[in-house]
C-alpha cells in the first residue's frame, strides 16, 4: 500500500536539506544566478518568500508524495536507491521544463555548464534522503 504520509514527511525533509544545501552554495558564492527560489517566484510574478513557499510545497507534496505513490515502479532494491532514481528524474523534469520556463535555457545552459551539473548533485542528495526518510516509515498498514 501507498503510504502517503510518509512519502510527505520524507519530501519535506529532502526538501528542508536541498534548501540548506542551495543557501550554503549562495553564501559561498557558488553560481549565486542559480537561486530556486528567485525563479519560482519571478514565474508566478511574487516575492521571494512565496518562490520558497512553491519550492517547499514542490518538494513536499509533488515529490514527496510522488515517490509515495511511485515507489513500487521505481527501480531499484532499497528506498535510497529508489529514491535516487526518483531524484534524478525529478532533475530531469526541472533541466528539461521548469529550467526553460523560467528563462534559463535547455538544462539551465545559459547560466553556465555548472548549472546541471550542481543541481544533478543537489537532486542526487535530495533522492538519497527522501528514500532514507521514507523508509524509515512502515508502510501503510503494516505495522512498525
Amino acid at each position: 500500500m501507498t503510504n502517503l504520509k510518509g512519502g510527505i514527511v520524507a519530501g519535506f525533509a529532502a526538501t528542508v536539506v536541498l534548501s540548506l544545501l542551495m543557501i550554503v552554495k549562495g553564501m559561498m558564492g557558488l553560481m549565486p544566478e542559480l537561486d530556486v527560489a528567485a525563479m519560482l517566484a519571478t514565474m508566478v510574478g511574487a516575492p521571494i518568500s512565496v518562490g520558497w513557499i512553491v519550492h517547499f510545497m514542490i518538494g513536499t507534496l509533488a515529490w514527496g508524495g510522488g515517490f509515495a505513490v511511485l515507489y513500487r515502479a521505481i527501480p531499484g532494491r532499497s528506498a535510497v536507491t529508489k529514491g535516487i532514481v526518483f531524484g534524478i528524474a525529478a532533475w530531469l523534469g526541472m533541466m528539461i521544463v521548469v529550467m526553460p520556463m523560467a528563462g534559463a535555457g535547455l538544462f539551465g545552459m545559459n547560466l553556465g555548464i555548472l548549472a546541471p551539473v550542481m543541481t544533478f548533485v543537489l537532486h542526487v542528495i535530495f533522492g538519497a534522503v527522501l528514500g532514507k526518510v521514507y523508509a524509515a516509515f512502515p508502510a501503510a498498514g503494516h505495522p512498525a
